[in-house]
């Protein structure tokens, strides 16, 4: 994501030619498609399973990637929203996934996500222009199309069951409020 929120349009001024407005406009596409992937994201966690949405959405948006640098615009266009939508679904199910692994730590949990997570991105977007810097903004495109492969790492992540511990708990006898 943040490679491509630094990147794309740098990439397309160079590979299509299009001015910097028009770059800009495709950068909008991609930041709207990652704003309706990461609404999406909670309610299919809920529904389907984090894990699941992670696998998904990391190992979803691979082929597509994968498949960008080698498209024309138009095709460019409609890749890298579908890669928006796909990826930022991850966002919210990545982070109630870490707080169910750490039920009693929300706020460790939140802080740590986005400091470390954009910290990481930060510094990965600025060792992705150094790279680009040595070879060119294309290299990094296509490097940038392998990232989502890493997501097969997400075999690794233990099942955690949803805990309802900001709930009152059920009798499992009577189905009733437990008294607290």
């Amino acid at each position: 994501m943040a490679s491509i929120s630094s990147y794309f349009t740098f990439y397309l001024i160079d590979h299509f030619g299009v001015s910097i407005e028009a770059s800009q406009f495709y950068l909008f596409l991609f930041l709207g498609a990652v704003a309706l992937g990461t609404l999406l994201g909670g309610p299919l966690g809920d529904r389907f399973g984090r894990k699941y949405v992670i696998w998904f959405s990391i190992l979803g948006s691979a082929p597509f990637a994968l498949i960008m640098p080698y498209a024309n615009l138009t095709w460019t266009a409609i890749l890298v929203m579908i890669v928006g939508i796909v990826l930022s679904s991850a966002f919210p199910a990545i982070l109630v996934y870490a707080q169910e692994l750490l039920p009693r730590k929300i706020g460790m949990i939140s802080g740590l996500f986005f400091g470390f997570a954009f910290g990481i991105g930060g510094l990965g977007s600025a060792l992705l222009g150094l790279i680009a810097d040595h070879t060119s903004i294309e290299f990094v495109y296509k490097l940038c199309a392998l990232l989502p492969l890493i997501g097969m790492s997400a075999y690794f992540l233990p099942n955690v069951k949803s805990h309802r511990r900001f709930l009152p708990r059920e009798t499992a006898k009577e189905g009733r409020m437990a008294e607290t």
